[in-house]
């Protein structure tokens, strides 16, 4: 590989204030360099998330002092390697980038990563744009499908389930033999998944809805949950399924606390948790982690595919993030980072 030339400064979007995207300014920083076990990623794309909206808010698992960098996850191409034999061999290859950790968020055109989990190698075959979104939801998705297995569920729940989490979801779930009941809040939505090949798919603004997801449940014998939405969701779900089951809240769209009676967990034995993607990743052995991003981006072009709506420089991400919040199912905003 020949040597590349790196600039002295950079773009970079800085969260100011945790108000969302108004406080976001565009600056140019110095290009950081990288120590030992450590890589510079100049970054191609990186996409918005919904956590990278909670982010903004200070609504995430971490509240950093700001200004900080947002975006939970990119993609790129390492350009420079501090002293390491890892850290070499990464060098001059396309990678995917952690948002978090070492060098913070990737809403910049370059950033520093620990090659101790703040990189992971991309196929040569995957472009740029699909590597930027090939870790939060791929991995999460894998995620919910190794969990159920594991429970031995034949059916799973899903709420905001028309998101491209929720599309990932159904199209492992087709593929494992898990039926998954999706819950969406739009007649639109219902169609769409329907559209995809989704079997069962409930309008939670829907009259009745109620008493129909606990026929659902009960029929299906769903006793597993993953909820993205929190708020009076959660209990109708909890509610709806049988004894002894679980739902597991990964999200909170709804902006709500979780509401849930008590009675359910005491006299009917149902249980609430939470799913965080990197405490269980931190959770697996190294053998069972390079499996599953092998099997990641094996699935990429078919099931773990995301649709890409629009593509913006990373000058105009408010813009950005503003129309990604009038709309989040109708695919993903890429931010294009040079």
């Amino acid at each position: 590989m020949g040597k590349i030339k790196i600039p002295e400064t950079m773009t970079v979007a800085v969260l100011n204030a945790y108000e969302g995207a108004d406080a976001i300014s565009i600056e140019r920083r110095p290009v950081p360099k990288p120590g030992r076990d450590e890589v510079l990623v100049k970054v191609a794309f990186s996409p918005i998330n919904p956590s990278d909206l909670a982010t903004l808010k200070g609504h995430y698992g971490f509240k950093d002092p700001t200004p900080i960098v947002p975006g939970g996850e990119g993609a790129g191409e390492v350009v420079a390697a501090g002293p390491g034999f890892m850290a070499n061999y990464f060098l001059g290859k396309k990678v995917a980038c952690a948002g978090w950790g070492a060098g913070g968020g990737v809403w910049s055109e370059y950033v520093v990563k620990s090659v101790k989990g703040g990189v992971l190698p991309l196929k040569k075959s995957l472009s740029f744009e699909q590597g930027a979104m090939s870790i939060i939801n791929p991995l999460t998705a894998m995620a919910f499908i190794d969990i159920s297995k594991k429970g031995a569920h034949k059916a799973i729940l899903l709420t905001a389930a028309a998101s491209s989490l929720g599309k990932m979801v159904n199209n492992l779930g087709r593929k494992e033999g898990i039926q998954v009941v999706n819950i969406v809040r739009r007649d639109q939505q219902v169609e769409l998944l329907k559209a995809q090949g989704a079997e069962i798919v409930l309008n939670s603004n829907e009259t009745g809805f109620e008493e129909r997801l606990h026929d659902v449940c009960y029929q299906t014998n769903t006793r597993l949950a993953f909820d993205a939405v929190a708020g009076e969701l959660t209990n109708q779900v909890l509610n709806a399924m049988p004894q002894d089951s679980k739902v597991l809240v990964f999200s909170a769209l709804s902006q709500q606390k979780v509401q849930v009676s008590p009675d359910q967990l005491i006299f009917e034995n149902k249980m609430l948790d939470g799913f965080w993607l990197g405490p269980w990743m931190s959770n697996q052995n190294v053998l069972k982690i390079i499996q599953l991003w092998k099997r990641v981006q094996k699935q990429i072009p078919n099931h773990l595919k995301s649709e890409v709506r629009k593509i913006y420089p990373i000058q105009e991400v408010k813009e950005a993030i503003h129309e990604y919040t009038r709309q989040m199912t109708r695919g993903k905003i890429l931010l294009k980072m040079s």
